[in-house]
């Protein structure tokens, strides 16, 4: 294994204290993954990304940075990637996914602040994440009030950039997410450089597409009635999404989904037979918040689709390729982006539907909710969500949780009651 000690001390990070974290993380790993069976080969890829997490992918950032390329750090899936890569810029994402990181976000922001935020800015003041001080700019956008107020702190370290979503969907606030898009077009063009035409637009909206194809089938392998890959190794897959680059991002994902559908053909499973399948649907579970799959699927059950941010809205639904002009190229781009039913917006129908729609095609038994602690959307939504599945007929669990493992022994005790009950 390469030492990257060198490398993170000329990006100024706390050696000491990462040197804890990265001391903790290949224990968790291989508690949560690698005691897996019969995992699908192409799944070692994913594997050697984790063993040098913070070696292996900052270094090529570092390096087409010295070859004059700048790197965007993003925090949601409404940021389009396709306006960067036009410009010959590098995204990366920086959401922060494990508690180690939370109390250095808390000592900036009220403890009553969802994880995900407080993880995010305790890995940037913190100093104990590279991918935090490679980026030359964060862009952010109003998802929420925790992360609109927590952009202004990180602004006093790091320059941000910070994208107005509109919180409805009508034909205005289409065209105001348009004209937001060439606002940030602008802005990239700026940091790199770099004009973004048409021509190369083009280009990126293809890359971008290629990516959630591949991503897109390596998902809807969980629909076979044998599943040929646990949702934890999924969940992997799509978490290292947001970091890789995207062609290869792409290449790896078809790999194994070849593989997977190789395994589909020859009937070879990762779950027994009769495995009950659920559905995980709620907040975004950012690298390495492998928590709740990991109770699921050591509790009876497996996970075969999540809708959320770390899944199903991160690759559905492509950008027309269709268009020509620039124009209509960044309409299209706002249009596809739109789509996406975050709990931010309202009226939200769009994500009940999504639900539903999902639960029928992967032929769920049973839906999780999970929501972070403090995250007050995906909270009051949980109500909507209730209803829906009541009326559909399909049980559901709602779990609040955060990074810890204090509630660990709580959550499996009720996930284990919601499987049986399942069952019986």
């Amino acid at each position: 294994m390469t030492d990257y000690h060198p490398m993170w001390e000329d990006l100024g990070m706390d050696i000491e204290a990462h040197d804890q974290l990265c001391a903790a993380l290949p224990e968790a790993f291989g508690d949560t993954y690698l005691s897996q069976e019969n995992r699908p080969e192409n799944m070692a890829f994913y594997d050697y990304v984790v063993s040098e997490i913070h070696g292996i992918r900052p270094s090529e950032l570092i390096e087409a940075q010295k070859n004059g390329q700048k790197v965007f750090g993003t925090f949601c899936v409404y940021v389009p990637d396709e306006i960067v890569i036009a410009a010959d810029g590098i995204v990366t994402g920086l959401c922060g996914g494990s508690q180690f990181w939370v109390p250095a976000g808390e000592e900036v922001l009220p403890k009553n602040t969802c994880p995900l935020i407080k993880a995010s800015v305790g890995a940037r003041l913190g100093r104990t994440c590279p991918f935090f001080r490679i980026a030359d700019i964060y862009v952010g956008e109003t998802t929420c009030d925790g992360k609109k107020k927590a952009y202004e702190i990180l602004a006093e370290d790091v320059p941000v950039y910070t994208m107005d979503l509109p919180q409805m969907k009508r034909d205005c606030d289409i065209e105001k997410w348009t004209n937001e898009i060439k606002s940030f077009k602008t802005k990239v063009e700026e940091v790199t450089g770099n004009e973004v035409t048409a021509e190369n637009l083009g280009e990126a909206i293809k890359v971008v597409n290629e990516k959630r194809k591949a991503l897109a089938r390596v998902h809807e392998a969980r629909k076979a009635d044998i599943i040929p890959i646990s949702g934890k190794d999924v969940l992997l897959m799509t978490q290292i999404a947001f970091f890789d680059d995207p062609v290869r991002c792409a290449e790896m994902a078809n790999k194994l989904a070849d593989e997977l559908d190789q395994r589909i053909a020859d009937g070879v499973g990762v779950f027994e037979e009769g495995t009950k399948r659920i559905m995980v649907t709620g907040t975004p579970m950012a690298i390495p918040n492998w928590k709740l799959h990991h109770i699921i699927e050591t509790s009876g059950g497996a996970v075969v689709c999540e809708e959320c941010c770390t899944g199903s809205r991160y690759y559905e639904h492509l950008v027309d390729e269709t268009q020509t002009t620039l124009d209509g190229q960044i309409d299209a781009i706002s249009r596809r982006y739109l789509r996406n039913n975050c709990s931010c917006f309202t009226p939200n129908p769009g994500r009940i539907e999504d639900i539903l729609r999902l639960a029928k095609e992967y032929k769920v038994d049973g839906i999780i909710n999970e929501t972070l602690t403090f995250c007050t959307t995906y909270d009051i939504e949980g109500r909507s969500v209730e209803k829906a599945c009541k009326e559909a007929g399909i049980p559901l669990l709602n779990v609040e949780t955060d990074y810890s493992d204090d509630d660990a022994g709580q959550l499996r005790t009720r996930i284990e009651a919601f499987i049986e009950m399942l069952g019986a």
